[in-house]
């Protein structure tokens, strides 16, 4: 039972909740009915590490009980320690730590702003963005998201915006002019609907910015920290960006995000240009650095990529079942999702019903992202959930 009180004091900009969640282990959480939910949302790609790891509790109540915060204004060793980590995951740079993906969006629009008014004589401050990507809700990171849905009601947005097709070179090609700055993208969108950037086009977008001059700017904030069996989803194409969001999976549900940027940009700003009040706190820090001590330990990322070529076949088999509601299995690694040829919401909530949590995205899509942490077991039991759906859907006999 939801809590009437809900929503008496709390704003209706979510959908009325159809559960109360009070307690999470591993791969499940539990409502306050008792009723145990397989959970392959993941916090929407937050929680990598699963529920309530023991050594990430342990490494936050160590930290709470020695210093939660004491800003910036100080250096941080838990700060240094996990910039250093991140740094040689992706390659020279610096990191500038924040609170969330939004945040981290934010930082490199104002990055690819301060280049263009620092490095440039032409007025360059236009971001070439990808269709139906998602990079927050904040003002300006809205402003780079082309999609109505979010954007409705919130005009006017900020300028410097150019939307273009994912994985269509040609498209990005014709809309640079004297005034683009850069190219922003996700390797994989993920509230879009898990569409997956190809290696080709990223490789493309790469050299057209070589050739003009163009800061290459990736979202990793959905796509990283593991789920898509590299550290980072660009890393599969071998291309080297000027600059990084991450945020979501880093702290498994303590908030934090930041930016990576490329050495040559190490320097760009400079002290009273950017800051943050909590980014980067001793907590949040600590609760980074025990995700990739748990990350490294267990070789996850490794097993992101083998567990989700054995899931993504087990998605195969349910379109092959079911061609007349499935359209496409599509995604990489932990972050897969089933297209429906029609609106999942009845689909999602006969999943519920049976037992597991999964997220909708964009154009009829499922999305399953459980934690990197998932066993074989929870798999399958999640694999046979969804068919039991479908069958509840349709009334198909299961084969």
């Amino acid at each position: 039972m939801i809590n009437p009180e809900h929503n008496q004091y709390l704003v209706s900009n979510y959908a009325p909740p159809p559960l109360e969640i009070i307690s999470g282990k591993g791969s499940y959480l539990w409502d306050s009915k008792g009723s145990k939910f397989l959970d392959f949302t993941s916090g929407i790609a937050v929680t990598n590490i699963g529920h309530t790891n023991s050594h990430w509790v342990d490494s936050v109540k160590k930290q709470i009980n020695e210093l939660v915060h004491c800003s910036n204004l100080f250096s941080i060793p838990q700060q240094v320690k996990l910039a250093k980590r991140i740094v040689e995951k992706i390659g020279p740079g610096k990191m500038l730590f924040c609170n969330s993906g939004a945040e981290a969006n934010e930082a490199l629009i104002k990055f690819s702003r301060l280049v263009g008014n620092k490095t440039t004589e032409n007025n360059r401050f236009k971001l070439l963005v990808a269709e139906n990507g998602f990079h927050g809700r904040t003002m300006g990171a809205l402003s780079a998201t082309s999609s109505p849905k979010y954007r409705m009601g919130f005009e006017p947005l900020l300028e410097g915006f150019e939307f273009a097709p994912l994985n269509n070179i040609e498209a990005f090609k014709s809309k640079i002019d004297k005034q683009t700055i850069g190219i922003m993208v996700e390797s994989i969108q993920g509230e879009g609907g898990i569409r997956v950037a190809s290696d080709e086009f990223l490789l493309g977008i790469e050299e057209l910015c070589k050739e003009n001059g163009l800061l290459l700017l990736l979202d990793e904030v959905q796509a990283g920290i593991g789920r898509t069996g590299e550290f980072l989803g660009y890393q599969k194409s071998g291309i080297t960006p000027d600059a990084i969001a991450i945020a979501k999976g880093l702290g498994s549900g303590f908030p934090i995000g930041g930016i990576w940027l490329a050495e040559k940009w190490g320097n760009i700003f400079q002290p009273g240009s950017h800051g943050t009040t909590f980014g980067g706190s001793p907590l949040a820090c600590s609760a980074a650095n025990a995700v990739l001590d748990i990350i490294e330990n267990e070789n996850l990322v490794d097993s992101a990529k083998e567990k989700g070529s054995v899931f993504a076949k087990g998605l195969m088999n349910l379109k092959n079942n079911y061609p007349n509601h499935i359209d496409e299995i599509r995604g990489r690694g932990l972050m897969l999702a089933m297209v429906m040829k029609a609106p999942p919401t009845s689909l999602i909530e006969n999943m519920r019903d049976l037992g597991l949590l999964v997220v909708g995205a964009a154009e009829n899509v499922i999305r399953f992202l459980p934690p990197l942490t998932v066993s074989e077991s929870e798999m399958n039991d999640a694999l046979r959930i969804t068919e039991a759906a479908l069958q509840k859907l349709c009334q198909k006999p299961i084969k």
